[in-house]
């Protein structure tokens, strides 16, 4: 029996942070091409994007200058959570950027769509939510094991 729980202390330590980098690695690389795509369209803010509802303080900004932070941010943020470097400030700054989208474009529903991803009626908020929480697992919870974060400390 002894040697049981002797075995399973030792995979419980060799996985201890597997599930904060498997989020970090996934949403990370979500962001990271959401912005890529972003600023490779170029620096001047769609139609569609142009025509948004924005909450507020980013609603002060013209829509050029919102394409492009929002591009930016994703993109570096979204690396850093890769990388598991400053994950906590990344994953805040994340939660930030989705809040927004889920305002400005992923709430045609309305409560109505938290579990729906597009339909007929419009865009609900399903991936935003899911990206959301698993962004609040990383901010509460930290980058785990792996991560530049737990280099640094070291």
């Amino acid at each position: 029996m002894h040697s049981l729980n002797s075995l399973s202390a030792k995979a419980r330590e060799k996985c201890d942070g597997l599930g904060l980098l498997l989020l970090r690695l996934w949403v990370g690389q979500e962001f990271a091409l959401a912005g890529f795509r972003k600023l490779s369209s170029g620096w001047e803010a769609p139609a569609w994007f142009a025509g948004l509802d924005f909450p507020i303080p980013v609603s002060w900004l013209p829509a050029s200058l919102n394409w492009g932070v929002a591009g930016v941010a994703e993109l570096v943020l979204g690396v850093a959570l890769i990388m598991g470097l400053a994950s906590r400030i990344a994953a805040l700054g994340l939660i930030f950027i989705t809040y927004v989208a889920v305002y400005s474009v992923h709430f045609d529903l309305g409560w109505a769509g938290w579990n729906q991803i597009d339909s007929d009626d419009g865009l609900g908020f399903k991936v935003p939510l899911m990206l959301g929480i698993m962004l609040v697992a990383i901010a509460s919870q930290g980058p785990g094991r792996w991560s530049l974060d737990r280099c640094h400390k070291s």
